[in-house]
């Protein structure tokens, strides 16, 4: 068969605080792409934070499932690189290239990709005109093109004329105030330079001829880095914005709500390109969303965090009304290393966060409380709900065999990690000793 190239492009920390989602940032190349292609508009992660978020999506496995339960650049690894979707589709005939951020390798080289496009840093002024580069340099196809950026990551660039603070609402989570409004102002600049990044790959495809025979994937690796929201596994930490346009239907402009997880989206590439399906894939296709023949394909989607910049372990389950978190840390106190330093996060230490203690399970209605405020577990009239919820997690930890099953789960040999009781990822790691 004559198979699409494939451009997997991918932000940092953007959830889905984009213009398609309906938020007031705007994004008019990526509004175009929605426009052009199918958005999924609840799209979840896997795992809210870095490495284990990349991972579970190419490998189509839950975090602790590939390995991943850290972040790459601390010392945490997949448990086989050749579970990366590369290799299966190395032999399905492709050429795969890198260029920018990949975060699910301490040395890019252990992934396995053909060519890494070798530059500067991982900022669109350096990776954008790599990749118009390779897309102008007539590559051989069928291609998979992955290209990342660091932004929207922190820190963020100042506000430009477009992005007025005082005419700037934070996310849903924080209280509106100056600094939240001026913190979220500068998301908003950090937003532009990655829509203005990702339009000039996109009609790099166009001047090339390649878009016809292009699926394209962009999609964020987790939620925004704002108190409450990155490194949680509420909708804010875990939704991400996911648009697909190409071959296999991906056109139209349509909005799918089916409930999805980035683990969905290798064994879909399987089904689109007629590859078999690797035994490890613990996703499902979405070509049935696609094509009609199904209005869901979960019933529910699971998230995990157990490591980032600290040992936080937490597991939880969404179905299309309900959320159920459960931490397995027995600390009275929230994490703070493994919330970003910023203007929003002073906020909330100034009114007092680190004397809140993180309830040790958490159940939302997300009809009557879709903010996640109203903690339900308590409840005695949510009861019924908290039990199969509890059973459905339990479950699925059985089934994929989750470390925590054991009890904590233990950081490799030579990995960095922060003290759960300290204030801030900058502050100095502790290397773990095997």
């Amino acid at each position: 068969m004559n198979r699409p190239n494939i451009l997997y492009i991918h932000s940092h920390d953007t959830g889905r605080y984009i213009q398609p989602y309906g938020y007031a940032v705007p994004t008019p190349n990526l509004q175009r792409l929605a426009e052009q292609g199918v958005l999924f508009r609840q799209a979840f992660c896997a795992a809210p934070t870095c490495s284990p978020s990349r991972a579970a999506l190419l490998t189509g496995q839950w975090a602790h499932s590939s390995g991943m339960i850290g972040l790459a650049h601390r010392g945490f690894g997949l448990k086989d690189y050749k579970q990366h979707i590369i290799h299966t589709l190395h032999a399905a005939g492709y050429t795969s290239t890198l260029c920018g951020t990949q975060h699910i390798a301490k040395d890019a080289a252990t992934i396995g990709y053909h060519h890494i496009i070798p530059i500067a840093n991982d900022q669109a002024e350096h990776v954008t005109p790599a990749a118009v580069e390779f897309l102008s340099s007539a590559p051989a196809q069928p291609f998979f093109l992955s290209v990342g950026f660091s932004e929207t990551h922190r820190e963020f660039p100042p506000a430009g004329p477009a992005e007025d603070a005082r005419y700037t609402r934070p996310p849903a989570p924080l209280p509106d105030t100056p600094q939240t409004r001026a913190d979220m102002a500068q998301f908003k600049a950090s937003a532009r330079q990655l829509d203005d990044a990702m339009g000039r790959v996109f009609d790099a495809l166009d001047a090339n001829g390649l878009a016809g025979n292009t699926l394209v994937i962009c999609t964020a690796d987790h939620g925004v880095a704002f108190p409450g929201m990155k490194c949680t596994l509420t909708d804010h930490g875990a939704g991400v914005m996911l648009i697909m346009r190409g071959p296999g239907g991906f056109a139209g402009g349509r909005v799918i709500d089916a409930l999805v997880s980035h683990i969905d989206i290798f064994p879909t590439l399987c089904d689109l390109l007629e590859i078999a399906p690797p035994a490890w894939l613990q996703g499902r296709s979405m070509l049935p969303l696609v094509r009609g023949e199904a209005d869901e394909i979960n019933d529910a989607v699971y998230a995990d965090v157990t490591y980032h910049a600290a040992y936080e372990p937490m597991r939880a389950i969404r179905t299309r009304r309900w959320k159920y978190i459960r931490r397995f840390d027995p600390r009275e106190s929230p994490v703070l290393p493994n919330c970003d330093d910023s203007p929003s996060k002073d906020v909330w230490l100034a009114h007092g966060w680190a004397d809140r203690a993180p309830a040790r399970e958490q159940l939302y209605d997300l009809i009557f409380d879709p903010n996640e405020a109203h903690n339900l577990a308590h409840d005695p009239a949510a009861q019924p709900v908290l039990e199969e919820m509890c059973a459905r997690l339990d479950r699925w930890m059985r089934d994929t065999d989750d470390p925590l099953l054991h009890g904590p789960a233990p950081a490799p040999a030579g990995a960095q990690v922060n003290d759960p009781d300290g204030l801030s990822p900058r502050e100095p790691t502790i290397t773990v000793i095997d």
